[in-house]
């Protein structure tokens, strides 16, 4: 049985990955800062919890000390958004940004690459903002710009491991359902900026998510799954 380590598993896109890698027979790790809430999902699915905090290295060398027996695919889903114009910059949380989106995985790698098994995988989290600048979406958009030079450059340092990152548009998974009334507003905007005209689905990125881990060949790429939003004129 492969073990999979969901990083941020606790929630969201995170808990929909360990959820369908539990269904589909992986021995599922729900890493996640917190940890009440990372045994709770993990009871619930029948998966072991570990905390796992990209803010802070000592959590991350304490899950692969746990884990050493060997780590099969890794999928690190962390973000902690800064959605401010450059005047309004706060250092500390730009910082923090960073580290979850880029700084983070890349030590995740550090700590990681000794237990990965050579078969396996890693697979970061970019998003759409970082093809679609626009005023206020400044740190996510350079931030999700990143992950996809970590990931090819990862790709050729782990080698023969395959690194490779996932870029979602907007999807409705569970993360806008603190706006209230003003959800049903976002999706449709979002869905009239796609080819396909619809908002993405959770299921959409977990698919993705569970075709990269069998996906033998493909290793230094970035897969975007927004319906050809970055395509479109805004």
């Amino acid at each position: 049985m492969e073990r999979i380590l969901v990083i941020g598993g606790a929630r969201a896109l995170g808990a929909a990955v360990a959820r369908r890698a539990a269904r589909d027979g992986y021995d599922v790790i729900v890493g996640a800062r917190d940890l009440t809430a990372a045994d709770a999902l993990a009871g619930e699915i029948g998966a072991t919890a570990v905390q796992v905090d990209l803010q802070d290295e000592s959590t991350l060398a304490a899950a692969a000390h746990r884990l050493r027996d060997g780590v099969d695919h890794i999928v690190t889903t962390g973000s902690a958004p800064h959605d401010v114009r450059a005047v309004d910059l706060d250092r500390d949380r730009l910082l923090a940004a960073f580290t979850a989106k880029v700084v983070g995985p890349m030590l995740v790698a550090k700590h990681f690459a000794p237990i990965l098994r050579p078969t396996g995988s890693m697979v970061l989290f970019s998003g759409v903002v970082g093809w679609r600048p626009g005023p206020g979406s400044l740190v996510k958009g350079v931030t999700n710009g990143a992950v996809e030079f970590a990931a090819r450059h990862l790709a050729a340092d782990l080698a023969p491991v395959r690194v490779n990152a996932l870029s979602p548009g907007v999807v409705d998974s569970g993360a806008w359902d603190r706006l209230g009334d003003k959800k049903t507003a976002l999706l449709g905007r979002s869905a009239e900026a796609t080819f396909v005209k619809r908002h993405g689905e959770s299921e959409d990125v977990v698919e993705a998510v569970m075709w990269l881990l069998r996906a033998g060949f493909v290793s230094g790429e970035t897969i975007h799954i927004e319906g050809g939003a970055r395509h479109r004129s805004s």
